[in-house]
């Protein structure tokens, strides 16, 4: 039986359409995209690089959720 291992991926879309995807659990873990299949098919590569080089940088964070923050732009 395959051990398997469940990662929180935070996906954004820069002003050019370009999807990121970035994994909070491993440092320096991310990728981009054209659209999001291919984002999500490049995490799952990159996850497997960064477990096959530093097993020691993965942080067992607790997913709490994502809040969205308002602040005034002009100070």
């Amino acid at each position: 039986m395959e051990n398997t291992l469940d990662f929180n991926v935070i996906i954004e879309q820069d002003e050019d359409g370009i999807f990121i995807a970035r994994v909070p659990q491993i440092d320096g873990c991310y990728t981009q995209g054209k659209n999001l299949h291919e984002v999500l098919e490049r995490i799952k590569e990159a996850i497997e690089v960064c477990l096959e080089g530093d097993k020691e940088n993965i942080s067992p964070l607790k997913f709490i959720g994502i809040q969205k923050v308002q602040v005034s732009a002009s100070q």
